[in-house]
């Protein structure tokens, strides 16, 4: 890693004297640039915004530009975010989530909140990378335990040259006790339910106590089906905590300018597919408008764009040797896709991370056990064009790190682990079951009979139990029919087995002492798995996703 920095650091240095101009695109947005160029901001205070960034580095450039140009209309410019800026790509992930905070400093950010992904790589690389922020980070609802304390402020006042005082806070989804390793976040707490909107409604009070003029949240909540229950959405927030004006929103990927009732809530979608702009007047102190700007047709900053090219081009040295091709499109997508059903993407590596333990041999020392695979499918994030397969590609699609870990359950735990994690589809959700030698199906039609909420590590999580199982039915497991009372060994990764996402009896499990992490990172078992047994060419066996797993739909 210190040998990679070194490089990096190398890389943006040199660049930082060969800086161009660089457009964006040929296909010029006319009526958004001109909107810009040809109005006079002289009086107002604008905030761009942007949200899960996934490490679309080239993007930042065109927020840089985009800040010097209403600079240059007369506006005085904050530049935000509202988290999941680590993770997503190699370029990133490559760097445990350090490259997004380089790209972020030189494109001139002031404030951010964090997102889920923020902590894939652990609480501890996430402060180490921070250290090295010239942003300002809020955070109103993660606490460390040993103190007590927010891990960031929780909020901030920034007054701008005109003596206008705009009041921020921060808030991240609870959800990401669950998303996240949870053997990677053990010193801190997530406020959940009541805590939840508690620890809010004091940051957005504090903020009131010194007069900011207006309120605004930068939250990483999203409006997710999944995450009605708990009450987790940007738009329950609103709801819950009086005295906030506008709140800028990220987690979903939804791209809006309102929520679904008129609510001030806005988010660009994902990946710098937009920029969020919020114009406020000096004078009257208001919000008079807000609107996205594609980021097609925008010029990026020259210096920005070099900076990211430096980075892009030092991982592509080492990740973009092809080793493999693929015959068929490989579905990574969300929705549908991996979060809503079984997909040849899911199909390939859940057999995969079998297959690397199997072929090992040792399993039956345990447990003499049928042997299943399980993976969580908001852990698959990218997709497999058809043609050469790189290092990069593999990376892309797994990029957490992940190890294959082994658990044994009962056949009644095989399907509370399927149950609960299935508990709001059609509707997507990380958690959702990617599988391989198990013959199940899914009833959407039924409805999912809500239990107590999950413990993990002491503390409430952001799911519930199933109080009985209604809509998930196991036929088989290996050809052979299926038994509740029987053990079967579930071939997972290593956040799953540490309860991550629904996955809470898989660490009921692991904690007791039937399992085990095999050290085998998910990326290589899959890439020896598509060299060793299917030759170097992934062919017409995962041209469909397996017919073991169905859904029945209205």
């Amino acid at each position: 890693m210190k040998k990679t920095q070194r490089i990096l650091a190398f890389v943006l240095t040199v660049i930082l004297l060969l800086a161009v101009s660089i457009p964006a695109s040929a296909d010029y947005d006319f009526a958004a640039n001109a909107k810009i160029v040809h109005s006079d901001y002289t009086g107002k205070t604008i905030i761009l915004h942007t949200n899960d960034v996934h490490g679309a580095l080239s993007g930042y450039a065109y927020a840089a530009a985009l800040k010097t140009r209403f600079e240059n209309a007369g506006a005085e410019v904050l530049l935000v975010d509202a988290g999941d800026f680590s993770q997503g790509t190699t370029y990133v992930s490559s760097f445990k989530g350090a490259s997004a905070v380089t790209m972020m400093n030189a494109a001139g950010y002031d404030l951010v909140t964090l997102g889920n992904h923020e902590f894939d790589y652990g609480y501890a690389q996430l402060t180490e990378n921070l250290k090295k922020a010239a942003f300002t980070v809020l955070c109103a609802d993660v606490y460390l335990n040993e103190t007590g304390e927010t891990i960031y402020d929780p909020c901030a006042v920034v007054e701008t040259g005109s003596g206008l005082k705009l009041g921020f806070f921060g808030m991240e989804t609870p959800e990401t006790a669950t998303k996240v390793n949870p053997g990677l976040i053990k010193e801190i707490t997530f406020a959940t339910f009541d805590d939840f909107y508690a620890s809010a409604q004091l940051a957005v009070d504090e903020l009131k106590e010194q007069e900011a003029d207006l309120v605004i949240g930068l939250v990483h909540l999203g409006v997710d089906a999944e995450s009605a229950a708990n009450g987790y959405r940007s738009v329950d927030l609103y709801e819950k905590v009086p005295g906030i004006d506008f709140l800028i929103d990220g987690h979903s990927h939804t791209v809006m300018t309102s929520g679904e009732n008129g609510e001030p809530i806005q988010s660009t979608g994902t990946a710098f597919q937009n920029i969020g702009v919020v114009v406020i007047d000096n004078e009257t102190k208001t919000i008079e408008d807000h609107f996205l700007m594609s980021t097609q047709g925008l010029t990026a900053n020259g210096l920005v764009a070099a900076s990211a090219q430096g980075i892009i081009d030092t991982v592509d040295m080492e990740y973009g040797t092809p080793f493999a091709t693929t015959e068929y499109f490989l579905n990574g997508e969300r929705d549908p896709g991996n979060r809503t059903e079984q997909t040849n993407l899911g199909s390939l590596i859940t057999d995969a991370m079998v297959w690397s333990v199997v072929s090992a041999g040792g399993l039956e020392a345990y447990y003499d056990a049928p042997v299943v695979g399980v993976t969580n499918g908001g852990g698959i994030r990218a997709s497999i064009d058809v043609g050469e397969i790189t290092k990069n590609n593999i990376n892309t699609v797994l990029p957490f790190g992940n190890t294959v870990a082994v658990v044994y359950v009962s056949g009644a735990e095989l399907l509370e682990a399927l149950e609960a994690s299935t508990f709001c589809t059609p509707d997507a959700i990380g958690g959702f079951p990617q599988t391989c030698g198990i013959e199940w199906v899914l009833d959407t039609t039924a409805a999912y009979d809500q239990g107590e909420v999950y413990m993990l590590n002491g503390q409430e999580g952001s799911y519930y139990a199933p109080a009985s199982i209604n809509r998930v039915s196991i036929v088989s497991v290996n050809g052979e029919p299926f038994d509740e009372a029987a053990t079967y060994a579930v071939v997972t990764n290593n956040f799953c087995a540490a309860g991550g996402d629904t996955y809470n009896v898989f660490n009921r499990a692991y904690e007791e002492g039937f399992g085990f992490d095999t050290g085998i990172p998910m990326d290589e078992a899959v890439m020896d798995y598509i060299t060793e047994v299917l030759g170097g060419v992934i062919g017409e066996a995962y041209a469909e996703p397996s017919a073991l797993a169905s859904q029945i739909r209205p």
